[in-house]
């Protein structure tokens, strides 16, 4: 059967049809395969530690002295620099001294005119006395009066010593002197200026040496140190037995060492804490300065007891979950899995004491926590627990404990 060219058959578009349809359609991809991430992990490392606590404190001297007139007048000398250390008895204020030294004279002149009239009276009554053996000589009356003159005069030069100590008093007085060791202030008053008895502040002086740093302790650590005091395993620390140790500004470790030597009396009802004290040296480098200084801001670093022994991390492998922490460990079978943890103290390497849920032979996720989930298969680059006091070299030889 011929066809024309115009009468082309209906199956014959209907196959060219469905080969042009079938040609156009993508071809699907082929689906790659997705590599493990790869994750670092350590084994924790078990040591002996102590717990500790944290506080924050304020540095203060042992001695402070506001340094006041103890007489009134000008001042006519300030021999000290300001700022600078001074030994006790420097010179620090002199007051004119003009006016107490005539007073101190006119003292000693009357204990002198006063002594004279006694040696007179004495010589009196001794002669009287000696008359007197001859009957009629000498009254009863007049050896009265003789004994009452030498008594007199002998309460006049008494009281007139009186009054020259005194007067000496305030002669010394008019040197304004440090009473201790120490650290010296501005000048609050100035060369000239009238300086009012036991009212005017001329200047202070601070001790430097040792220096106190005050804290406040809460409720819990002071029961928690007093258990230990009990238990044997800390002296209390009247004995010196309980050490502190301070940071200051910019400092990462707690290099400063001092000893607790003071807890007050009762525990504060409003905040329920308890304020103690440390003290701590202050030397002077012999080509330098102290470092501490009164109200100085510093942090407070205070052991709770002997070592133990205890699991350790690094700080950052450690996830927190609304409060609750975590770790991330790998299993056998390369898989991440959840751990819940309880943590310590901050070790001065970057290490947290983990108190439980870890037994020390775990592979822990030490970085990229937020690449992984749980049950995700990893792969594991294993090293050593990674310290904060040391250089990624230093890590990399460091042995695990």
């Amino acid at each position: 059967m011929r066809h024309s060219p115009n009468q082309i058959p209906l199956f014959w578009w209907i196959g060219f049809v469905s080969v042009l349809v079938v040609g156009c359609q993508p071809k699907t991809p082929k689906v790659a395969s997705v590599e493990p991430p790869v994750v670092q992990v350590s084994v924790p490392v078990k040591d002996n530690v102590t717990d500790y606590a944290d506080f924050t404190g304020r540095t203060n001297a042992v001695n402070s002295v506001d340094i006041r007139a103890r007489v009134s007048g000008y001042l006519v000398e300030m021999p000290f620099e300001e700022g600078t250390e001074v030994k006790k008895g420097d010179l620090l204020f002199l007051v004119d001294p003009r006016p107490y030294k005539a007073q101190y004279d006119q003292a000693v002149g009357q204990v002198n005119l006063y002594k004279a009239q006694l040696e007179l009276a004495k010589a009196n009554y001794a002669r009287d006395k000696e008359v007197a053996k001859t009957p009629g000589a000498v009254s009863v009356q007049q050896l009265d009066q003789d004994k009452a003159a030498v008594d007199e005069a002998d309460a006049a030069v008494h009281a007139y010593q009186a009054s020259l100590e005194m007067y000496s008093l305030n002669l010394s007085f008019t040197r304004v002197t440090s009473p201790i060791d120490g650290q010296v202030s501005r000048y609050f008053m100035t060369l000239g200026n009238l300086a009012v008895q036991d009212q005017s502040l001329l200047t202070t002086v601070v001790s430097l040496d040792p220096m106190y740093v005050y804290f406040d302790m809460d409720e819990g650590t002071l029961l928690r140190i007093r258990k230990a005091v009990n238990n044997g395993a800390v002296k209390p620390y009247r004995e010196g037995g309980i050490p502190v140790y301070i940071a200051l500004q910019g400092e990462t470790d707690y290099r400063h060492r001092g000893l607790v030597d003071f807890l007050n009396n009762q525990v504060n009802p409003n905040t329920g804490s308890i304020s103690v004290r440390g003290i701590f040296p202050n030397p002077k480098p012999a080509k330098g300065v102290r470092l501490l200084s009164p109200g100085m801001f510093v942090r407070v670093h205070l052991p709770l007891g002997a070592k133990r022994p205890a699991v350790l991390v690094v700080d950052r492998a450690i996830g927190s979950d609304q409060g609750l922490k975590y770790v991330y460990v790998v299993d056998a079978d390369k898989k991440i899995q959840y751990r819940r943890i309880t943590v310590g103290a901050l070790q001065d390497d970057g290490l947290r004491v983990i108190s439980t849920g870890l037994k020390g032979n775990e592979r822990v996720v030490t970085s990229g926590l937020q690449q992984v989930r749980p049950g995700m298969v990893v792969k594991v680059e294993e090293k050593p627990m990674p310290q904060f006091t040391q250089s990624d070299e230093e890590q990399k030889d460091r042995p695990t404990k």
